[in-house]
């Protein structure tokens, strides 16, 4: 369509049951007097959510919105996907809770399952809730297999809120003061786009990769238990690296005595398009994964996935986590794997990401305040900008975007340490009509947003 004004979302084959919960009112003084203030929302008025279906949403009051974050990188196959509900019910009628330390064919089903889609060698897997608490036994195991305890991770990462995955992150913002996680030691990300060297890849010779070595020469005795990086960076703003960029820091990282370790929590299970995991997109292959989020389609289940020889270290004490292998948890996880193999969502990924990607490179040749398209697959960011000679974050701009974009019914992220980067990660199950709506309302926005400044 050559206009936005008679563009709706697509035609959607579910109607929500009518709402008949407290109002939405209620819920906001509810949360005020009871809930930690810890606990944020987004938008000036917060949205309600009270039903799904695929890739949509719906409020209190029946209005339908395009979930273009997938509840932050987490809805992968779709809301309430039926193929995954149906078995979920059934299990949730049957049994509902025991513990690892009995036996239930849910737990193994899935592991086997997990491991068929790893690097070879990669066999065993350890079941958690979150993916923090993966990327805590991760540490643990690299830390005991290697008898070495520093630890290299990137600037602008993301990895939890636990104490060490706080540690790990590298966001002013998302740490506390009180918060000291010793021998961990942040290098840079492969971030072309705000390099700290000035340079252009790729006549940098990859400066920003050959730097781990001088940080462990510096900083470290020498030896390391582990590197961990986002294949692609999530909170940080969709933040993809030259190709180059992983294969230097594994071959530095192994050559001082560490292991590699994928965070999968946001870039796993097809999201890329081009591989089923992100950090096959570099060609590496890590001695350890960690996923979260997309592996279970929001159901809290997190997961760390190893080598045998890795995975034995966890017999050097006793470790328990209560609900890591629960038998809800497990079947929906076993679920979300097969629906993206059933329903081909890798492959939609790659058709429907890149044909958004291709869209969104034709919005910044028409809006400058558009900095950077990045990403792979439905896995995408657009950072704002002032000025794109200076690169001045435009952050006030990325959240007056984020409320217009809710105003016409599309609901995106945002991410980077000042904020500026729009995160677009829908559930894989998107369509391109999806796609050419949320283009034209992005469109239609920043239009609005130039005409206003200037």
């Amino acid at each position: 369509m050559s206009t936005t004004d008679k563009l709706t979302l697509p035609i959607v084959n579910h109607t929500p049951q009518p709402y008949t919960g407290p109002s939405r009112d209620e819920v906001i003084a509810l949360r005020k007097q009871y809930v930690s203030p810890g606990v944020i929302t987004y938008y000036r008025e917060p949205l309600m959510v009270v039903d799904g279906h695929m890739q949509y949403v719906w409020d209190e009051t029946g209005e339908r919105y395009l979930d273009a974050f997938a509840g932050i990188v987490t809805v992968s196959v779709g809301h309430c996907h039926p193929k995954v509900v149906e078995k979920v019910r059934a299990q949730t009628g049957q049994l509902q809770h025991t513990t690892t330390i009995y036996l239930h064919p849910a737990l193994p089903q899935f592991a086997e399952k997990l491991a068929g889609k790893m690097p070879e060698g990669l066999s065993r897997s350890y079941f958690t809730n979150s993916g923090s608490e993966a990327n805590e036994i991760a540490i643990l195991s690299a830390r005991e297999h290697t008898g070495n305890t520093d630890v290299i991770a990137l600037r602008n990462a993301y990895h939890g809120g636990t104490a060490t995955t706080m540690g790990l992150t590298a966001h002013g913002t998302w740490k506390f003061k009180a918060n000291q996680a010793p021998g961990i030691h942040h290098t840079h990300a492969g971030y072309c786009y705000r390099c700290p060297y000035g340079l252009e890849y790729p006549s940098c010779d990859l400066k920003c990769a050959r730097d781990v070595e001088e940080v462990i020469k510096y900083q470290t005795p020498g030896e390391v238990a582990c590197f961990i990086g986002e294949p692609i960076q999530g909170v940080g703003g969709a933040v993809t690296p030259p190709k180059e960029y992983f294969q230097i820091v594994y071959d530095i990282v192994r050559r001082h005595g560490g292991i590699c370790i994928a965070d999968e929590v946001q870039g796993g299970f097809g999201r890329t398009g081009t591989h089923y995991w992100s950090h096959q997109n570099w060609g590496v292959v890590p001695d350890a994964i960690t996923m979260a989020k997309g592996i279970g389609n929001g159901i809290p289940l997190g997961a760390f996935t190893t080598t045998e020889a890795i995975s034995e270290v966890m017999n050097n004490r006793v470790h328990f986590n209560t609900y890591g292998g629960n038998p809800i948890s497990m079947t929906q996880g076993l679920a979300t794997l097969e629906v993206i193999d059933e329903d081909g969502l890798q492959q939609n990924s790659l058709e429907v990401g890149g044909y958004l990607k291709d869209r969104l490179l034709e919005l910044a040749d028409k809006h400058p305040t558009i900095g950077e398209v990045r990403g792979m697959g439905l896995m995408l960011g657009l950072e704002l900008v002032t000025d794109r000679k200076t690169r001045e974050p435009a952050s006030q701009l990325a959240a007056d975007v984020l409320e217009a974009m809710k105003h016409r019914n599309v609901i995106i992220g945002k991410g980077g340490l000042y904020g500026n980067t729009l995160r677009i990660k829908p559930p894989m199950c998107i369509t391109k009509d999806d796609a050419e709506y949320l283009v034209a309302m992005l469109d239609e926005v920043l239009t609005g947003c130039a005409e206003k400044t200037s």
